[in-house]
């Protein structure tokens, strides 16, 4: 299952702490700031969660799959994401591995 935009709103509204309008603005401005500090090259930490954080990568060889010619994959910057030790070991004691 995957978790939307649209299933936050529903469980703020389910939660009776806002309205619709509410609900979908605050959910809108938290991903908005989210994303306008990550295209700052700033890390975003969310405590009890965890940390975004722009990696940056050197310019590399590769080769095209389709092909086998070989090329220059160029640098670029990526998001990691690295979960927060609060969140790892809740995800932990649900892991029936563990049980």
């Amino acid at each position: 299952m995957t978790l939307t935009k649209a299933d936050i709103v529903d469980y703020l509204l389910q939660k009776q702490i806002l309205d619709r309008s509410q609900s979908k603005l605050l959910v809108d401005c938290f991903f908005e700031t989210i994303k306008s500090k990550l295209e700052a090259s700033e890390d975003v930490k969310i405590s009890g969660f965890g940390n975004f954080k722009i990696r940056k990568k050197k310019a590399r060889p590769g080769r095209n799959p389709k092909t086998g010619k070989e090329a220059t994959v160029c640098a670029r910057q990526v998001v990691t994401f690295h979960v927060g030790e609060k969140l790892k070991s809740q995800i932990e004691l649900l892991d029936p591995k563990t049980t």
